[in-house]
Formats: structure tokens, sequence, C-alpha cells
């Protein structure tokens, strides 16, 4: 059997991604250092199973942020999606931390939300528990 590991994302501020992720998912750092030959620094934040690698480069060029192209660019990451067990709660913890949640839609099967974070990453949570009828 086969399961997604990690995904690997470029930011411009690693800890402060890291932050919000251990925030909104009582996730936690699994690993942090160097990366890239010493040119960029990496957190690995998430389970025991899986998580998010959160890299920037020592070039502040590098992490400018993008226009919302994500969809229309060939190889470019639309979103990352996330199972929560109450998307309510977390609704909650993204408004309060300042963020806008967009596109909510309830249909088979589940219910879910999405937001971009201060990059421009756009997450996608999902309850599969809350599905109405």
């Amino acid at each position: 059997m086969s399961h997604l590991e990690h995904v690997n994302i470029t930011v411009s501020n690693p800890k402060a991604t890291a932050r919000m992720l251990e925030q909104l998912f009582d996730w936690h750092i699994r690993w942090e250092g160097a990366a890239m030959g010493g040119a960029g620094y990496t957190l690995h934040v998430g389970t025991d199973d899986s998580y998010i690698a959160i890299y920037s480069g020592s070039d502040p060029a590098q992490t400018v942020p993008k226009s919302d192209a994500s969809y229309h660019t060939r190889g470019a990451m639309n979103h990352i999606g996330i199972v929560v067990d109450d998307l309510d709660l977390i609704a909650e913890k993204v408004s309060a931390m300042g963020y806008v949640a967009h596109s909510h839609a309830d249909y088979e099967p589940g219910r879910r939300f999405y937001f971009n974070d201060d990059d421009g990453v756009e997450y996608e949570l999902i309850s599969y528990a809350e599905a109405t009828a």
C-alpha cells in the first residue's frame, strides 16, 4: 500500500508558516535545519506519518509572492488538501488568524472550504465526518 509522505513548498518565512500549521492542526515540527547544501532552510511540520516540508532559500528575491497563476501554469501546485475532524472549529481558527475562508462547499462525500496563507499557498480543508444530507 502506498501513501503520501510529504509535499515541499517554498515560503517567505518557514518558521511563521510552521507556527500557523501547528496552531491550526495541532501538528508538530518533526525536523528543521539547513537545506540545499546550506542555500536554504527547511522545517518539516505534520504528524508522525506525513508532513509538509516548508522551505525558504537564502535569496529574498526567490520568495517573491506569486500571482494566483497556479491553475494556469503547468507543473504548479494548486492547493494542499487537509482532512479535519471539525471543520467549523478550523474555520474559526482560520478566521481568528486573519485569513479569509472562501469557496465553501457541501457535497458528497463531505464539506470543505479554502483559504490562502500569507505567501498565497492555498489550503483546502475537508471534513468527511460532517457531510449533510
